[in-house]
């Protein structure tokens, strides 16, 4: 881990994002705290490239609420999320109290990203039937499935499952971390794409880079052309869908 082991700025990434074709990002939280959540929307008020922040706040709190309507006051945020990966109970989502808090979420129009290993997704299918369809929700990292194991089930009963869940996107990111750092090929990747184009389909996947995190196993450009080269059967209107609108309809981006 040692290669990002060190602080990753905005000036780090805008010539990654320029040499790559892309216009803009949304910058997704590591940190349970408020203070990073403060951080990264003060970032994204001074570089315009940054067109989303999906933040932390204490969703078990008693007083959720005000706290939602305090960041509703900032156009740039956009959800919220959890490491619930991080967690030791894997049935951590499903207390009532982080349900009331991400029941909450709706009333200001926030997205919730969902962070979980395959050991939570039986999890995740109960969270999920506490919700309106109205509730967005995304799917972090195709919930790391075993690509270094070549491993596909139970992950894909469950990610097929999950689908039916007209409310409920899927990232196409965080997949070379995955798989095997240093040897990984981009046919090890083809199973778990083409599943998830299968069931949750084009209209309902997004790109995600994972940068820095991918930098352990490979550069950004090389996340871009995996994925570019299993979707190019799809027309390239489905191709503009996974690449960027869905995140602009999901996050509501300018």
């Amino acid at each position: 881990m040692a290669v990002i082991r060190r602080d990753f700025l905005p000036g780090d990434l805008v010539s990654v994002l320029a040499s790559n074709g892309i216009d803009g990002c949304v910058a997704v939280q590591a940190d349970q705290s408020e203070e990073e959540t403060r951080f990264l929307l003060s970032l994204a008020t001074q570089h315009p490239f940054i067109k989303g922040v999906v933040g932390w706040a204490d969703l078990k709190s008693a007083h959720i609420e005000e706290r939602l309507a305090h960041y509703s006051l900032f156009p740039k945020l956009k959800g919220f999320r959890h490491i619930i990966q991080g967690e030791a109970n894997p049935q951590f989502m499903l207390s009532p109290t982080f349900i009331r808090g991400v029941a909450a979420l709706h009333k200001f129009g926030f997205t919730y990203d969902i962070l979980v290993k395959p050991k939570h997704l039986q999890a995740v299918i109960k969270f999920l039937d506490h919700f309106e369809d109205d509730q967005k929700f995304v799917i972090d990292h195709l919930a790391k499935p075993y690509i270094a194991l070549r491993k596909t089930d139970p992950w894909s009963i469950e990610m097929k499952t999950l689908s039916k869940h007209r409310n409920l996107y899927c990232k196409l990111s965080g997949m070379v971390t995955e798989a095997n750092w240093k040897q990984w090929k981009t046919d090890d990747f083809t199973y778990y794409i083409n599943h998830l184009l299968d069931t949750f389909g084009p209209e309902r996947l997004m790109f995600g880079s994972d940068w820095p995190v991918c930098l352990v196993a490979a550069q950004y450009e090389q996340v871009v052309e995996l994925l570019d080269k299993h979707i190019t059967r799809l027309s390239p209107d489905e191709q503009a869908l996974i690449w960027y609108k869905n995140a602009e309809s999901f996050y509501k981006l300018n």
